[in-house]
């Protein structure tokens, strides 16, 4: 014989602490299975725009069927060692990019700071540097870029002392920031105040002790 079986179901402000903890860690767990992070990858696509960094893309499915064209950035993280991000693409002088990453970013000193050494290194080079960046191995950091550095001069001049050093660093110092706003992004996301929006929002319920009810 089918049974009928009452339960009180309780919304998140009407729990204790306690109980209200556990339904947070419930949707922590369960609720960042989706792309949390595009916000951030589009706003890293115009940055690499502006300083001058063309990014690679490869196919992606879509549900529908076919495809389309995705950059090539990806992380991993935030609590293990050897997390990070990383990018494939190519990199030419960009006239104008520190006055143009100071108009998009004002407040960003770390992205003027990569922006000026971009466009510093490339003058005594006479702006005829070049890089390709690919990833290697199965991590997801700036060392997994293979960087490889190239002056495109018509006379054959080779590039100056240092330049191959400082160009590389400043891509890998892009990747840097692009996770340092990764987990920024995140820590926000997973912050008791938004998730209790996302729960509220959702008009999750409950058991007393905060376990998910339905």
């Amino acid at each position: 014989m089918p049974e009928i079986i009452e339960t009180i179901v309780y919304h998140l402000d009407e729990l204790d602490d306690r109980a209200r903890q556990k339904a947070r860690a419930w949707y922590r767990e369960g609720g960042f299975d989706y792309d949390w992070f595009e916000f951030v990858f589009e706003d890293f696509e115009q940055i690499c725009e502006i300083v001058g960094v063309t990014l690679a893309t490869r196919p992606v499915k879509l549900h529908g069927g076919g495809t389309r064209r995705k950059p090539c950035i990806w992380f991993s993280g935030f609590w293990s060692q050897g997390d990070g991000a990383c990018f494939e693409g190519s990199l030419r002088y960009k006239s104008g990019a520190p006055r143009a990453i100071r108009d998009h970013a004002p407040k960003d000193a770390e992205l003027h700071r990569i922006a000026d050494v971009l466009a510093a290194v490339q003058r005594p080079n006479f702006y005829q540097l070049k890089a390709t960046i690919t990833h290697r191995d199965r991590y997801y950091h700036e060392y997994c870029m293979d960087i490889s550095v190239e002056r495109n001069s018509p006379t054959w001049q080779d590039m100056t002392t240092d330049a191959e050093e400082t160009l590389v660093e400043a891509l890998r110092d892009l990747a840097r920031w692009l996770y340092r706003q990764l987990e920024h992004e995140y820590d926000y996301l997973a912050s008791d105040e938004s998730v209790d929006d996302a729960i509220r929002a959702n008009n999750y319920t409950f058991t007393e002790t905060g376990r998910r009810f339905g």
